[in-house]
């Protein structure tokens, strides 16, 4: 079990494939690295996979201090787990809060970022009300992992659903300090981002179509893939259709 310490907080981490560009995979809020599963060995034909489970998620660990758990301290976990497996740059994508980071990091380190993949996510928010809105949502679902621990996890989509997490309390803590928004700047970043790009949304994620269209209208020559009857978790509602897509993408990769 391969674990990153990061000034106290150990992460967990896999690697998968041992030849080609690195992809870097973020999971969204309440799953975990398993998520990806269904990706592990269509990906690692041509490349090195990275997942990882955030702080307080899963296999890593879950402290105390609510100040630790912060979009910025995201972004330096990702850029950590880069340079412990000696990526200097790489492909770098997640789902729905993942993929939120992972425009996060493209804000911070576009250097680094070869290629973006945004699934099922949105960009945060432009407009303080709607921003204050969705942090009022987060806050609520931080005290029901307060209150009712992980039997939480039993209504969600299903990558919460086939989540196994050691800690209610970690995840409670992510809520409040990964999952709310402080600013617009990931939203504003987008007209700037010169990664190649692509925006993939299952079919019946109403929740998050309009955030995949503004994404992909924003974002310079953006690509967009809809995963038909997907919701939430396009990748495993619908894992031959969704890596179909990935793959397509990264194959025009090599050849721009």
């Amino acid at each position: 079990m391969a674990m990153l310490n990061r000034d106290g907080v150990n992460l967990y981490y896999e690697v998968h494939g041992d030849k080609g560009p690195v992809i870097l995979l973020t999971h969204g809020y309440s799953a975990t690295s398993q998520m990806w599963a269904g990706q592990v060995e269509p990906l690692t034909k041509d490349h090195r996979l990275v997942i990882w489970d955030m702080r307080g998620h899963g296999q890593s660990d879950s402290p105390e201090e609510p100040s630790l758990y912060s979009e910025p301290a995201t972004v330096a976990d990702m850029a950590a787990l880069l340079d412990k497996v000696g990526a200097r740059t790489a492909i770098v994508g997640g789902l729905s809060l993942g993929g939120y980071m992972s425009l996060a990091f493209n804000r911070v380190h576009p250097e680094r970022v070869e290629a973006l993949l945004i699934i099922d996510t949105g960009p945060g928010y432009k407009n303080d009300e709607a921003r204050e809105g969705w942090n009022k949502t987060s806050l609520r679902t931080a005290e029901r992992y307060e209150t009712e621990g992980l039997a939480v996890l039993s209504a969600g989509s299903a990558e919460r659903r086939t989540a196994t997490h050691r800690s209610a309390k970690g995840l409670a803590l992510a809520a409040r300090g990964m999952l709310t928004q402080r600013d617009a700047a990931v939203i504003s970043s987008l007209p700037d981002i010169k990664a190649p790009s692509i925006v993939v949304v299952g079919s019946d994620d109403t929740p998050f179509l309009a955030a995949s269209d503004y994404m992909a209208a924003k974002i310079p020559g953006c690509r967009k893939a809809v995963i038909n009857n997907a919701g939430h978790a396009a990748n495993i509602d619908q894992p031959e259709q969704f890596n179909d897509a990935i793959l397509n993408f990264l194959r025009g990769l090599k050849t721009s």
